[in-house]
């Protein structure tokens, strides 16, 4: 069955880094397009960034310059580098895979941006 697993979360001060993993099983994950979407208190869920199965990546406007997706096809693994975060950044962060063959979600990460 397909498994998405997201870590690396925490608390980090506005300007710090983190970076997000996300662990794939249960599909060949070479094969599939992945995302990262967050949802902040009282806010709708947003696509914060999305890596086709060939590396090719697009981004929110209000990340880009700062966040960058990348994949690890031998670890089965997405990240999620985030540079230079802001307090409005503080959401809880899925990894998801999309496809007419189904959406599934991890059980995301928490990442809260405050000094």
């Amino acid at each position: 069955q397909v498994q998405l697993v997201e870590s690396g979360g925490g608390l980090v001060q506005p300007g710090g880094s983190l970076r997000l993993s996300c662990a794939a099983s249960g599909f060949t994950f070479s094969s599939y397009a992945m995302s990262w979407v967050r949802q902040a208190p009282g806010k709708e869920r947003e696509l914060v960034a999305h890596i086709t199965s060939v590396g090719y990546t697009t981004y929110a406007d209000s990340v880009k310059g700062r966040f960058t997706i990348s994949r690890d096809n031998a670890k089965n693994t997405v990240y999620l580098q985030m540079n230079n975060l802001k307090p409005e950044d503080t959401a809880l962060y899925f990894c998801r895979r999309f496809s007419i063959a189904g959406d599934y979600w991890g059980q995301g990460t928490q990442v809260t941006v405050s000094s």
